[in-house]
């Protein structure tokens, strides 16, 4: 059995890290004393995901789970910049939800051919000494690492795209008529849960028009509880607009499945009830389903559908279940189009947080993490520029309320420092 449709996966994602600016003065025959020409770092790679309309599914990222991008090259003498690394583009199937691992908080929905979303961001280039010269200061002996690189680990959810969803129990037939309305080939036995994966198939209805059909896996009791393959199933039917709700018409209890099989779609999305359904008894070629089909039809129709019979096996009137299916697609409102997903962070990057840690202290915040990390520690110009921003930020009126005293020891990141006033 092909398992190789794979709907959801774990992956860690990592930009480069910026290249490191250098510090370095020119020296040339007859110029004893030559300025700061220290070239700036690279930029490390970002990482993207976009969509490939020529992927079904998730299925490339089953064995390799982690993708870092390049670091930036460190620049050089004579203001040469270190090249920057090229961005990592990891592509995926449309309809395709990123989730952030660890917080749960969606980070991207990507639905159209060529759309991208940047996961993380490569680190900027740091700084050479040509950037530090000044009129009190002209031989500066200060530069900056490169920005750190960041690392993040996603989720990613794939949801089916496709105009028509065909729902129904096990065995009702539905990979039988998306095999008869498509070139699809789904596994098809007579028996329940042949289908463990949902199938896509393109129907060509007419010359302009073609309608992307989806087999959605049987479903059954206490699916909107996962009870089976549930949610796995479910979630792919949120992204069709219509729905082909399949009866099996040799079922012990045809309305009672047809029943059950709204009921749980309610319970897990109500705004499933709401998508317009196409009702079709299916094995219409059988005796047996066609004594049954008067008393199904009186119900349904008491219920506010309008059934029709087909055979999925035969191909007897599916082309007319599919031109219904594609009128009700016509009739709907065009779907809002919406924004291409940029992630931004909701926390403020200049924002920071003293807490005690052992006998020290641990001072944590993006920008105060990152200026560290860019830090040249030997440099004494490049540690009283990391005093001075702590100053502009407020960190040492902070420190000073939380009891912070010289000779402490104060850590961030990874630096283990000495507080002084």
């Amino acid at each position: 059995m092909d398992f190789q449709f794979i709907d959801e996966v774990g992956i860690t994602v990592a930009s480069g890290k910026g290249g490191d600016g250098v510090v370095h003065f020119r020296r040339e025959l007859y110029v004893p004393r030559g300025g700061p020409d220290g070239g700036d770092g690279g930029r490390g790679g970002s990482v993207f995901l976009e969509v490939d309309p020529s992927m079904r599914t998730l299925f490339t990222f089953r064995r390799k789970r982690k993708f870092a991008a390049d670091d930036g090259k460190a620049g050089a003498r004579a203001q040469r910049s270190g090249r920057s690394a090229e961005d990592l583009v990891l592509r995926v199937p449309a309809g395709t939800l990123v989730y952030d691992a660890k917080t749960g908080e969606l980070l991207g929905d990507l639905t159209d051919a060529g759309q991208q979303l940047q996961v993380v961001k490569g680190g900027r280039g740091g700084r050479g000494n040509q950037h530090f010269a000044n009129s009190r200061n002209q031989a500066p002996r200060i530069a900056e690492k490169g920005a750190p690189a960041q690392e993040k680990d996603i989720r990613l959810e794939l949801k089916l795209i496709a105009d028509i969803g065909i729902v129904g129990v096990p065995n009702a037939g539905k990979s039988t008529l998306l095999a008869s309305l498509t070139n699809a080939k789904p596994k098809i036995a007579d028996y329940p849960f042949t289908t463990l994966q949902p199938n896509l198939g393109v129907a060509a209805f007419d010359e302009e028009t073609s309608l992307v059909l989806a087999d959605i896996p049987g479903l059954i009791e206490g699916a909107h509880k996962g009870v089976g393959l549930g949610h796995d199933f479910l979630r792919h039917i949120q992204r069709t607009r219509v729905l082909i709700h399949l009866i099996d018409g040799m079922a012990e209890d045809p309305l009672g499945d047809f029943a059950q099989i709204n009921t749980e779609l309610n319970l897990f999305d109500p705004h499933l009830a709401e998508k317009p359904q196409i009702v079709a008894l299916n094995k219409i070629d059988l005796p047996d389903v066609q004594a049954r089909w008067p008393e199904i039809e009186k119900s349904l129709k008491k219920q506010g559908y309008e059934p029709m019979t087909i055979s999925a096996a035969t191909g007897q009137d599916v082309r007319k279940l599919l031109g219904r299916a594609a009128q009700a697609l016509t009739d709907l409102p065009a779907p809002e189009k919406e924004e291409t997903p940029i992630y931004r962070p909701v926390e403020d990057p200049r924002e920071f947080h003293v807490a005690p840690e052992g006998a020290g202290w641990r001072l944590t915040g993006t920008s105060l993490e990152r200026v560290a990390a860019m830090t040249y520690w030997e440099e004494e110009q490049s540690v009283r520029r990391f005093q001075r921003i702590l100053r502009q930020l407020g960190v040492d009126v902070v420190m000073r309320e939380k009891g912070v005293k010289s000779g402490d020891t104060v850590y961030i990141g990874e630096y283990e420092l000495e507080w002084q006033e």
